[in-house]
């Protein structure tokens, strides 16, 4: 009996030991997080914002520049090539 209460104690030590671990990390992690809550280095909503249009004006632009060259120089280019590879004269 007495050996049953021993593994019992030792069993519930390993517990109580575990928990205390646990609540020291949890501790460490609330702390953590305040300090990054309360951490004042960002970028703004505006800055973001400001970053983004113009990723989406520079995008519009590039793709505007391509679509006028694959329609004016690439595609006519393309098309008359293939019709004289396909020309022939057969009689």
């Amino acid at each position: 009996m007495k050996k049953f209460l021993n593994k019992i104690k030792t069993v519930f030590n390993k517990i109580a030991v575990g928990a205390k671990n646990a609540l020291a990390n949890l501790k460490t992690a609330f702390a953590n997080t305040k300090i990054a809550l309360a951490s004042t280095k960002a970028e703004g909503y505006i800055d973001t914002g400001i970053k983004i249009i113009i990723a989406v004006v520079i995008g519009g632009v590039i793709l505007a520049g391509l679509y006028a060259l694959f329609n004016t120089t690439i595609i006519p280019t393309l098309t008359s090539k293939i019709n004289e590879m396909f020309s022939y004269s057969g009689s």
